[in-house]
C-alpha cells in the first residue's frame, strides 16, 4: 500500500479530491497539519463524497509526529518543481511515501533538506506547477503501475 503525504494542505477539493483518489488506489493518505480548511468541512466532505468514509487517513500535528511513524527514511519521496529528477526514473516500492507541499509555495526548505529523495513532474515551461490533485495522480498512477508489474 502506497502512502501519499500532504503536508499543510490548503484547499479541501483538492485533499477530498486525493482522498477520492487514495481509496480507489487502496493508498493510506497522511495529512500534516497546520490545514487552510476544517476537516469536516462541506467541500472536503463533498470533493470526497461518500468515499471518505473508506479512507484510511491519519492526521498529524506536525512534521516530527509524521517522521516518527515511518519505518525507512530512505522510501521518502518529495515532490518539488526543482527537483532534476523525475518521477518517472524512481523505482517505486509498496510502502513507500509520496509527499507532496501546500499547494501555494509547495515544500518547505526545512522539510526538504530532511530527506534526500527529490522528484519532479515533467511539464513544460509556460506553467510553474500542476495541480496537486493532478501531481498526486501523476505519481501514485505510476508508482501502481512499477508495483503491479513486479507482483506479475
Amino acid at each position: 500500500m502506497l502512502n501519499v503525504v500532504l503536508v499543510e494542505p490548503e484547499i479541501p477539493n483538492n485533499t477530498g479530491n486525493i482522498g477520492r483518489l487514495c481509496v480507489g488506489t487502496e493508498s493510506r493518505l497522511h495529512l500534516i497539519h497546520p490545514f487552510g480548511f476544517v476537516i469536516n468541512d462541506k467541500n472536503l466532505k463533498r470533493s470526497g463524497l461518500d468515499y471518505w468514509v473508506h479512507l484510511d487517513v491519519t492526521e498529524y500535528q506536525n512534521i516530527e509526529e509524521w517522521i516518527q511513524q515511518i519505518p525507512d527514511l530512505s522510501r521518502v519521496f518529495l515532490m518539488s518543481s526543482h527537483a532534476e529528477k523525475s518521477y518517472l526514473e524512481t523505482d517505486f516500492q509498496d510502502g513507500d511515501w509520496l509527499v507532496f507541499g501546500k499547494e501555494s509555495v509547495g515544500l518547505s526548505q526545512e522539510v526538504l533538506a530532511r530527506f534526500e529523495n527529490h522528484l519532479t513532474i515533467p511539464m513544460s515551461k509556460l506553467i510553474r506547477s500542476f495541480n496537486i490533485a493532478n501531481s498526486v495522480a501523476f505519481v501514485v498512477g505510476e508508482a501502481k503501475r512499477q508495483i503491479g508489474l513486479k507482483k506479475v
